[in-house]
């Protein structure tokens, strides 16, 4: 068994490798979306102050008996609009980012689009769909579908082809939808009654069934008016096991198929898309909204909304024979074109599920390009994993209504990110810092052994890693820093907001590493024993008590227990102004977190239930 002083000097070692790496010149990298299906073998639960929003439309899961019509295609002051034009009239270039993975249909007239479109001139017509209708379920989005239908057969038949996501995790929702598929159709026999302008040769809906993931399958053979039909189709979806999801190209090629049938029997085509995803295939968004608005089909999207900043969320899944609960990675965001908040939480990855107050970049620009509707469905998510998962998903109007985010297609909104030099700064740390990039970043925070020799080996490569991490943050407080006098300049108040944060973050998550390791070169020198004989691991915990440097601590790095303090205190008087400047936000949300969190570490011991080791290759983990 090690001697203490030979921990002692293991921590010396640390000490000296971090003032070379504090030196060291920020890495730069290219943000990507790749990254690799994660299953991650804990929960963690956190109780969440509640919010409210106030534009929420009503539950009614009966069918309504007095319609009343609402126009669309007018500019939504909902929550997620955005105030830029819908697209001008001006020929999008063909571009590598936008090249079209493959797919594979099952339906034989289906083909996958070409990107021979992407050359085509869009016209002048502006079309502006809604892009935040919150509602408290699918009953009233089926109820708010139903008046949109019924204010195009004013006009025109329709033809209306309902996608449906494969995933394993919306089951419930093609129950729910297929329970209230009828509200459309009754609300539609009782408006043809009401509504002298839909004639009686008009009055025919006709609704096609198709389902998608890594593939298209059609469930009903040709359109129908058939309610049974429709809901005996619904109930046929298969599940998905790749956990693909085509998004993109499903939508262009439904489009591709099915405008060629409504323009043959002279009707209107409107897709409504249900997903609890954001899609795999987002590079081609443009492609679908260049498609859409060339044959004047809405799409209307209903979704769940988007994790604040962050590309993923966790769904929790369990093994149906050892009971064995896992995390699976789902797409389910960002909000923007790209992300504007840190995707790092002091020692690895986020693990949160914190709401963005809006939908899925790529889905409400669909809606809103195409003149369709997102639906966000704001319900508790049973299966929804990580701190931020158990909070009410909604936030106030009033409060939201000035950090919409900006729906310019990518091309646009890179362009006009890069043109300002203060909103160029806190992308080059969110890049910097992002631990999907550069792996160094991802810090062990589970299952550390509890015998003193093995856990010293497993400390000793984590360790080096903060001091590399504290390095670059230490950078990159000084990118913030030195662009801080342009913030009075920024008009707009997300990215006046993501600068508060993320400097916060940034001064906060040094104290937290430095605490990481404090914690690790004291826990290694005591190693106490577990408190229950069951326990088979040490894990670090955050902790809202800060650990205090031994007198050999502070004399090896410099560091007392009045600069650690003063350290603090300038992280959290950041956060302040963050929940004082931006209340009632995501990012006030997220600074409350950080704050209740503490910055403190600290190792708990606990069990690690061995058949995640045993029967790990007997467990299939499913893709959602």
């Amino acid at each position: 068994m090690a001697h203490a002083r030979d921990y002692s000097a293991f921590f010396t070692s640390l000490i000296v490798h971090a003032v070379i790496l504090l030196g060291m010149a920020m890495i730069h990298h290219q943000l990507t979306d790749n990254q690799p299906e994660v299953a991650i073998e804990t929960i963690f639960d956190d109780e969440r102050d509640q919010a409210e929003f106030e534009q929420v439309l009503e539950t009614n899961l009966t069918i309504s008996e007095n319609l009343s019509v609402t126009s669309g295609g007018t500019v939504s002051t909902n929550v997620g609009a955005s105030t830029a034009p819908a697209i001008s009239s001006q020929k999008i270039e063909k571009s590598e980012s936008l090249k079209e993975p493959e797919i594979k249909i099952s339906a034989g007239e289906i083909t996958a689009p070409g990107d021979d479109i992407l050359g085509e001139d869009l016209g002048v017509g502006e079309v502006t769909g809604e892009v935040g209708a919150v509602v408290d379920g699918y009953g009233t989005a089926m109820s708010r579908i139903s008046k949109e239908l019924i204010r195009i057969m004013r006009e025109e038949k329709i033809l209306v082809v309902w996608l449906f996501d494969e995933s394993g995790s919306m089951k419930d929702d093609q129950k729910e939808i297929r329970d209230n598929f009828n509200k459309i159709y009754g609300e539609l026999g009782i408006a043809v009654k009401q509504d002298a302008k839909i004639r009686s040769r008009d009055q025919t809906l006709q609704t096609a069934i198709l389902s998608f993931g890594a593939a298209v399958h059609v469930h009903t053979a040709k359109p129908t008016t058939d309610l049974k039909e429709i809901q005996e189709a619904i109930t046929k979806i298969p599940t998905d096991e790749s956990g693909l999801e085509n998004m993109c190209q499903t939508v262009s090629a439904t489009i591709d198929k099915y405008k060629v049938m409504a323009n043959r029997t002279k009707r209107r085509l409107c897709i409504v898309l249900v997903t609890d995803e954001s899609g795999d295939d987002g590079a081609a968004v443009e492609e679908v909204i260049t498609r859409a608005k060339r044959v004047k089909t809405p799409i209307y999207i209903l979704g769940r909304e988007s994790v604040f900043g962050y590309p993923y969320a966790r769904q929790i899944w369990r093994d149906p024979k050892y009971d064995l609960p896992f995390w699976i990675q789902i797409n389910r965001g960002p909000e923007t074109a790209f992300p504007e908040s840190l995707q790092y939480d002091g020692l690895h990855g986020r693990w949160d599920a914190f709401s963005a107050g809006f939908g899925p970049y790529e889905q409400v620009r669909i809606a809103r390009e195409t003149g369709g509707i997102f639906f966000v469905l704001p319900g508790k998510e049973g299966t929804l994993a990580g701190s931020g998962s158990n909070q009410a998903r909604q936030f106030r109007f009033q409060d939201m209504k000035e950090y919409q985010p900006l729906l310019l297609s990518r091309r646009e909104y890179d362009a006009s990110r890069s043109a300002s030099k203060f909103r160029t700064a806190i992308w080059k740390v969110i890049v910097t810092m992002n631990p999907h990039l550069d792996k160094q970043l991802n810090i062990r925070e589970l299952y550390y052994p509890v015998k003193q020799k093995e856990f010293y080996a497993m400390g000793s490569k984590e360790v080096p890693k903060a001091i590399r991490a504290m390095g670059l943050l230490q950078k990159s407080v000084d990118i913030l820093e030195s662009v801080k006098p342009l913030r009075a300049q920024e008009k707009s108040s997300r990215w006046r907001a993501a600068y508060d944060l993320t400097l916060a973050q940034c001064l906060a998550y040094r104290v937290r590493l430095f605490q990481f390791c404090l914690a690790m070169d004291q826990h290694a020198k005591k190693m106490p024993p577990v408190s229950e004989k069951k326990n088979n691991v040490w894990n670090v915990r955050r902790d809202k008590k800060m650990l205090p440097p031994d007198p050999e601590q502070v004399k090896l790095t410099k560091v007392s227990v009045e600069k650690l303090d003063e350290q603090l205190k300038k992280a959290e008087a950041q956060y302040k102004l963050v929940m004082k400047e931006h209340p009632g936000t995501p990012w006030a949300q997220r600074a409350n977190f950080e704050m209740r969190q503490g910055f403190g570490m600290t190792f708990k011991d606990g069990f690690r239930d061995p058949r995640y080791v045993s029967k790990r290759k007997e467990i299939k983990v499913p893709k959602f």
